[in-house]
């Protein structure tokens, strides 16, 4: 996409008007076309835009004016995005700045008042780098003021020390585990991912109290998400969520420069408990975030539709389809050019699940919103994502009896992903892709005991109690119980919540 259209999609409505004014304000002659550009690229008019300098325009002009352009945007999204974000950083820089300002030029008192001023700011943010500089200003200049305790702020420098240095061990960890993790969901990469977390923990000595910020329990959190994605199984992050409820707790009041931080830990934890079948917490904790939201207007288009879409789910299966189905459509109409890629396929591919589990055919009017290719959608969506994208693609065709098509994807499937999930030793996808080909081979298997007892062997693995490998085994069960895969879902869903454990005789 062209850079200076991501730029400008940076930009809501009002930042649209103000950024025009500020063009209008910065444009020393009537004839600058930089505004005129602005608004062609919002409208992708390409013809207007060759009408800019006319048939023969000059293009070393033309792109004199997008950079131009390019340079003006960036200078007035960094200067929105101080005013915003940053006021807290904004005035600790001012009083930084003054006070070092003053020593220099002998206003001792004055100096130091603004770098106390300055410190609190600092503390209270968690800004351990700023800190760092106040405090080693104060030691440069401390001889020159009498109620200075140097030995206090000795203590005060080297507990911030220990703070920098604590939280460059949890960046360290955090930047290799993200790279393995990217290698893992985007290239297929096939590692011990439980050993490799230990590991990368051991090697920068990290322990708990690391992780007791907001930044340092967001990537904590963001790393146990994942892990627990990839085991499908969310019971093995328990303890971090509960440290991280813990920490929330205690923080009843926080800067907003910690509020991006904030919203994602409650995501995070909201996502923990809807996979955990805690839909009423969950539900909870996204009411929370809604009203962060509603005071946070500059992250609404941030976390929205993945807010939305966690709505959804715990809609869908807490038994309120019709609701589900509502606010999955609303988020979908609202989806803009400046919506991410990955929210807006989220949604999109949410919907297929929930009309194929309706037996609703616009379900298959959705799978041609996919346009791009397996190799394209591993990459920007993930190794999970395709396959499982991949394997609803399947239940689709079937659903509507279009089984040519659907035992075709099956041998594409298999050709793509068998030596992966071998590999992964993920060999229940393809004892569950088997079982599909039996049935579109072969549709009055599934009336067959044998058959029927391979599916619910399935179903009694405990990787597969999640909540959405079980959508998937339940398509075939509602095969021979003459019902739609929701209904067979939800059924499934109440057996394992009243036993403990699956048990087909309460099917019937």
């Amino acid at each position: 996409m062209d850079v200076l259209s991501d730029l400008i999609n940076l930009l809501n409505d009002k930042d649209k008007v103000d950024f025009k004014a500020y063009l209008k304000h910065k444009n020393k002659r009537q004839d600058v076309k930089n505004i005129r550009l602005f608004e062609v690229i919002q409208t992708d008019d390409i013809n207007a835009i060759n009408k800019l300098y006319g048939k023969l325009k000059n293009r070393d002009s033309y792109h004199a004016l997008r950079k131009r352009l390019h340079d003006s945007l960036l200078l007035f999204i960094s200067q929105r995005t101080f005013e915003r974000a940053n006021q807290a950083v904004y005035e600790l820089l001012r009083y930084l700045v003054v006070g070092r300002y003053l020593l220099e030029n002998n206003l001792t008192k004055l100096g130091f008042r603004s770098l106390d001023k300055a410190e609190r700011i600092a503390t209270e943010n968690e800004e351990y780098n700023l800190l760092q500089e106040i405090l080693l200003l104060k030691l440069q200049f401390a001889h020159l003021n009498d109620t200075i305790d140097l030995e206090e702020l000795s203590k005060r420098f080297i507990w911030n020390q220990t703070q920098i240095q604590r939280e460059a061990k949890m960046q360290l960890a955090y930047a290799q585990l993200r790279k393995e993790l990217i290698d893992i969901q985007l290239k297929g990469k096939v590692i011990d991912l439980t050993q490799f977390i230990a590991e990368t923990i051991q090697k920068y000595k990290i322990s708990m109290l690391d992780f007791m910020n907001y930044k340092s329990l967001y990537q904590v959190l963001y790393l146990a998400n994942e892990y627990a994605a990839i085991n499908q199984n969310f019971k093995l992050v328990e303890k971090y969520v509960s440290r991280s409820y813990q920490f929330i707790e205690r923080k009843k009041e926080e800067s907003s420069i910690h509020m991006y931080y904030k919203i994602y830990i409650l995501y995070y934890l909201a996502n923990f408990n809807f996979r955990n079948r805690n839909y009423a917490k969950s539900t909870a904790i996204l009411d929370q975030i809604s009203s962060i939201l509603s005071d946070h207007p500059d992250y609404w288009n941030q976390f929205y539709y993945r807010q939305q879409l966690l709505y959804a789910l715990n809609l869908h299966f807490s038994g309120h389809p019709t609701q589900a189905l509502e606010t999955l459509g609303h988020a979908l109409k609202q989806v803009g050019k400046n919506v991410k890629m990955e929210d807006a396929y989220d949604l999109q591919i949410c919907l297929v699940m929930f009309q194929t589990q309706h037996h609703d055919r616009q379900a298959r009017a959705g799978l041609l919103r996919f346009h791009h290719s397996d190799a394209w959608l591993e990459k920007k969506m993930g190794m999970l994502w395709s396959i499982r994208k991949s394997l609803l693609e399947i239940l689709v065709y079937g659903e509507f009896e279009e089984t040519d098509l659907a035992s075709a994807r099956i041998k594409s499937f298999r050709r793509r992903y068998r030596n992966y999930l071998l590999q992964t030793k993920e060999e229940k996808v393809l004892d569950y892709v088997s079982l599909l080909e039996n049935f579109f081979t072969h549709p009055s298997v599934v009336h067959k005991e044998s058959f029927q007892q391979k599916v619910y062997a399935l179903l009694a693995l405990e990787e597969n109690s999640d909540l959405f490998n079980l959508s998937f085994i339940a398509w075939l069960v509602a095969r021979w119980e003459k019902a739609t895969t929701y209904e067979v879902t939800i059924q499934i869903l109440k057996i394992q919540d009243e036993e403990g454990v699956f048990s087909p005789i309460k099917m019937t």
